[in-house]
């Protein structure tokens, strides 16, 4: 992917952030997922090094995060039992894998 591949130009992104900020009428699962999404957008915000092995693990750290916080909303306000089942696996699978990246940065990551 090259360097101006996948970008988003600025309205794009300000209309993107407009999606996150809580509405009036907003439910309280929207209000929780809004809340996971500006959390991850925000912890995800962090300077690149340069090293792509970091730099992956460094930002997907937050993103699972994110995937995790949501699944959490889920749980507390879905109905349908796959979407509770999906988002208990996720949870699962994301707490595993961060536990992983972040492993292999307190060892791989330059101090």
């Amino acid at each position: 992917m090259g360097a101006g591949t996948g970008m988003m130009n600025m309205d794009s992104m300000q209309s993107m952030m407009k999606t996150m900020m809580p509405a009036p009428g907003d439910t309280a699962s929207t209000k929780d997922f809004k809340s996971a999404d500006m959390k991850m957008m925000h912890d995800m915000a962090v300077p690149y090094t340069g090293n792509a092995d970091v730099d992956f693990r460094t930002k997907m750290i937050p993103h699972h995060q994110g995937a995790i916080d949501m699944a959490r909303a889920a749980l507390a306000y879905a109905k349908d039992e796959t979407t509770k089942t999906l988002a208990a696996q996720i949870i699962k699978d994301q707490e595993r894998e961060i536990a992983e990246m972040r492993e292999w940065l307190s060892k791989n990551a330059p101090k």
